[in-house]
């Protein structure tokens, strides 16, 4: 008899608190934030990840009344700042901004010293910033069908550049390659421009780059921009088509940016953070702001955006794997 009222009692807690925790969960989530939220970046101030945060984390400070404190970590690739993140407390008061280099550098090593999918939880997509594939005028290409059937005429002549192995930039090289047939060497270089620079010197031949750092060169004719890499045009250089477009059938490419918080974070506080995002990218200065990166405003649910990130890492694994590229 003893026994089984126990065993009663242990059910009925059980039961009660299955009630209490989503309430408590919704609790959590009218209270947040109530103190400032630190927002993690892997690169230096001025990059388009800082950017992108410092953006987001004044309007979030400006609707909630608590600091934003932007942290900047730079150091191998990201990976100090995504290690610090995947250990924080999941109570929605450490994030991290992220680009697509976060999937990428998951393609890149077996081990690191968090899991990828399994130590994050999606926040929310903030935007795509379209890549532009160039070379310089005098090369001879203007458009992509003319630089494969230059690049497939010198075979083993051809080099492309990018920031660095494993970066978004170089997949986005590697894809190119695959796709058409192409044999072009990696070039990495310091940064996104020198890369570029490369290309108008002559000592390679193409390049992906962020439309932001290609499109006044372009248009001052020390470029020529012959593709985006995104499934659609870039809002700001709408002239140019998609290597898609351009007759590289199945070539899909869109460097993105999106925010993370640890794992186990409760649902509620990401939905709210989420939702707010998706505020703050409609608003006229904002898009703006965005505009001027090239960035184009892509919030998504927490959902969505570790579906994405799952599919990202899964497509760039395939990029690494084709390509047989080992990290340096």
């Amino acid at each position: 008899m003893k026994l089984g009222f126990t065993r009663g009692n242990r059910i009925i807690r059980l039961f009660a608190a299955a009630l209490i925790l989503p309430v408590c969960g919704s609790v959590l989530a009218q209270s947040y934030p109530n103190k400032p939220i630190r927002m993690m970046i892997g690169f230096s101030a001025g990059s388009t990840t800082d950017v992108l945060a410092r953006t987001v984390g004044q309007k979030m400070a400006e609707t909630w009344g608590q600091q934003v404190v932007v942290d900047n970590r730079p150091g191998a690739g990201g990976i100090s700042a995504s290690t610090t993140v995947a250990t924080a407390a999941p109570d929605g008061y450490t994030l991290l901004m992220v680009s697509a280099g976060h999937a990428a550098t998951a393609a890149m090593f077996t081990k690191l010293p968090y899991d990828t999918l399994k130590d994050f939880a999606g926040v929310s997509r903030v935007a795509n910033v379209p890549s532009i594939l160039v070379v310089a005028p005098s090369l001879g290409a203007k458009s992509v069908k003319e630089l494969i059937a230059l690049a497939k005429a010198k075979p083993g002549q051809f080099n492309f550049s990018s920031p660095g192995v494993g970066s978004a930039n170089h997949l986005a090289g590697e894809l190119f390659k695959n796709l058409t047939g192409v044999r072009a060497v990696h070039v990495p270089y310091k940064g996104i421009p020198e890369a570029v620079t490369a290309v108008i010197s002559g000592a390679v031949q193409f390049n992906f780059s962020p439309v932001v750092n290609t499109l006044a060169l372009s248009r001052d004719g020390k470029l020529l921009a012959l593709a985006a890499s995104t499934g659609k045009r870039s809002l700001i250089q709408p002239e140019v088509p998609t290597v898609a477009e351009a007759g590289v059938a199945g070539y899909v490419f869109d460097p993105w940016f999106g925010i993370l918080a640890p794992a186990k974070t409760p649902k509620d506080i990401l939905t709210k953070l989420s939702r707010e995002i998706a505020r703050i990218l409609q608003l006229p200065d904002v898009k703006e702001r965005l505009l001027a990166l090239g960035a184009e405003p892509a919030p998504t649910t927490p959902e969505g955006f570790d579906a994405h990130v799952r599919t990202e890492v899964a497509k760039f694994r395939k990029i690494v794997q084709d390509a047989g590229i080992k990290p340096e």
